[in-house]
């Protein structure tokens, strides 16, 4: 394709390039498309900076609930190699003090011995209700934990505690900006989705019916149409 954008893809907390496999195909053809690692890091500032040295010098990005976090920060350091941006089930708020305390319950469980625990628990809030025995997503986020470990969930916990608020920035995007949620997200909910994109000029909002945190497998084909709409734009 002429004048083809390279995509960077930014998995969430938990997540690995698998989370984006089933979207991928439907992007490829719009330019090479690369998925972050976001597993050396335990701060947000760091991860942005190292994503940013790899990545190329100008590209479409797309964060994925703690990926938005990170493509928030890669805004705020470059945000010139922005060409497009899509926040998917994401937020721009800090962490609260409850969800704080929870995470830190989970380190400590994932450092002693209970990762696999922790999953379990994770994936009740990651999908839609209708999902929660689906074996197939309950295995995908198996594997993406094992792709993880616990040593770097414990790392992304520590960077998602200690993240900005991304709020009074929302104003000054102006690239091409999609925010993209589940109905039922029980993880971040949509009403904060909603918050964003009324935030940000011009922004498309798409909230995908039957859908929880994870809209790339649970309904991959919504996904893409919107990801491949966005950048067309």
């Amino acid at each position: 394709m002429e004048n083809a954008m390279p995509i960077l893809l930014v998995p969430g907390l938990v997540s690995s390039a698998r989370i984006y496999v089933p979207v991928i195909p439907a992007l490829w053809r719009f330019g090479p498309v690369t998925v972050a690692n976001h597993i050396r890091d335990d701060n947000i500032g760091a991860m942005a900076r190292r994503i940013l040295a790899e990545a190329p010098p100008r590209f479409a990005l797309a964060g994925h609930s703690m990926g938005g976090y990170i493509a928030f920060e890669i805004m705020r350091q470059a945000g010139e190699r922005v060409a497009k941006l899509a926040l998917i089930n994401t937020q721009a708020r800090p962490d609260t003090p409850e969800a704080t305390a929870r995470r830190r319950g989970l380190m400590a469980r994932a450092t002693g011995g209970e990762y696999r625990a922790v999953l379990d628990e994770l994936f009740a809030g990651f999908v839609h209700p209708s999902r929660r025995e689906d074996a197939a997503l309950k295995q995908l986020v198996y594997d993406m934990g094992e792709d993880v470990g616990a040593e770097a969930f414990v790392r992304q916990q520590q960077a998602v505690i200690s993240r900005a608020d991304s709020r009074p920035m929302l104003a000054w995007i102006k690239c091409p900006t999609l925010v993209l949620t589940g109905d039922e997200d029980n993880t971040i909910p949509n009403r904060l989705s909603v918050e964003m994109a009324n935030g940000i000029h011009g922004a498309n909002l798409v909230i995908l019916p039957n859908c929880g945190h994870l809209p790339q497998p649970e309904q991959p084909q919504a996904t893409a149409d919107a990801l491949v709409e966005w950048l067309r734009l």
